[in-house]
């Protein structure tokens, strides 16, 4: 009884439980939270002292006995009790303007294509301690589809390729279901590391993970640009242990990623010659939309058109595209409850 009570003052949500990113979108209200997927906990009495961008910022700069955790590995929990306590802190922070003092809210959660009954269940189990009175599940580059407005329940392929922070999921969608597909656990986090293996190897510094971030985001490009550009990278010298600042280009860091990029192109040509003759047809003349915030590196949409000979789009606002469908299946749940994935409950994973 009261669980209906307290579901009825709750804000149903949608969540996209990213490696990098968390996002949560709320019924009639649109985007609310967008926030780093980062927990910084006090290892001394095991409280929280931050999440999200909060928590982001103190990465690489804190003192022994204060612990900066990503609960997400590769789209999925690696942490199971501090992604409940994130999610926890997300849904109670939805709700703090409201007079819901126990929310008990419907949440839909966006999963990676490959993850096991186990992962799956870790997410279900994690978002119901966290507050929530059901859990529904749906496939990332569904939602991706939708937020992106592609018609996948129609006779007709829609493909999809969702780069985020942990895992790049590539889709070909037809009649509402994924008829083929690749998922990788190579994505922005990967490229950050290899920019941090690159001035390594070649400038003898260390990057932090943040600092990396930023230079990607600044300057990372696939395809050289009409005007180079250039920023400075700053690091401990590996030599002396001192700071040590270098000017680089985006032909560096171009030369930094480009393996991961090229595997990413080359598995989106997988995906395609494993799709049916007939769906392939409709992909060459409707082409593939990009998502995530791999979709916002410089000129990978005009790569991929290269290599597969296919139309390329970016999607409107592609860092959101994912979470916007998980909205869009909450505002129309009757009509689009078939395109979800089954809970553990009802696979007779109890």
């Amino acid at each position: 009884m009261f669980k209906k009570l307290f579901g009825q003052f709750s804000k149903d949500m949608g969540i996209d439980l990213g490696t990098a990113n968390t996002l949560v979108y709320v019924k009639d209200q649109g985007i609310v939270i967008n926030e780093a997927s980062v927990v910084a906990i006090n290892t001394r009495n095991d409280k929280i002292v931050a999440v999200g961008d909060d928590a982001k910022i103190m990465l690489g700069k804190t003192p022994q006995h204060i612990n900066v955790v990503r609960p997400l590995i590769d789209g999925v929990i690696s942490d199971f009790e501090v992604s409940e306590k994130m999610i926890k802190h997300f849904i109670n922070k939805v709700h703090r303007e409201s007079m819901t003092f126990v929310p008990r809210p419907k949440v839909m959660v966006a999963i990676p294509l490959d993850v096991t009954e186990v992962e799956r269940k870790a997410v279900e189990d994690s978002v119901m301690g966290a507050g929530a009175s059901e859990v529904f599940l749906i496939e990332e580059v569904v939602a991706a589809a939708i937020g992106a407005g592609l018609p996948i329940q129609e006779a007709t392929a829609s493909m999809v390729v969702d780069i985020g922070g942990g895992t790049t999921e590539i889709a070909v969608i037809s009649l509402g279901g994924v008829v083929s597909w690749k998922s990788l656990k190579l994505a922005g986090d990967k490229l950050n590391e290899a920019i941090i293996q690159y001035a390594r190897d070649k400038f003898n510094i260390l990057l932090g993970e943040r600092t990396a971030e930023k230079i990607k985001c600044q300057i990372a490009s696939v395809l050289p640009l009409d005007e180079p550009i250039d920023t400075t990278m700053r690091g401990r010298d590996l030599l002396t242990g001192l700071p040590k600042e270098i000017k680089i280009t985006d032909a560096n860091i171009r030369e930094a990623i480009a393996r991961p990029i090229k595997l990413i192109v080359e598995n989106i040509k997988t995906t395609i010659e494993n799709t049916p003759p007939e769906l392939v047809a409709d992909l060459y003349e409707r082409g593939m939309i990009l998502t995530g915030g791999g979709a916002l590196l410089k000129g990978l949409d005009v790569l991929i058109h290269q290599e597969t000979k296919m139309p390329v789009h970016i999607a409107d606002d592609p860092l959101t595209a994912v979470v916007r469908g998980t909205g869009k299946v909450l505002d129309d749940l009757d009509n689009l409850k078939e395109i979800l994935l089954p809970s553990t409950k009802d696979l007779g994973l109890t």
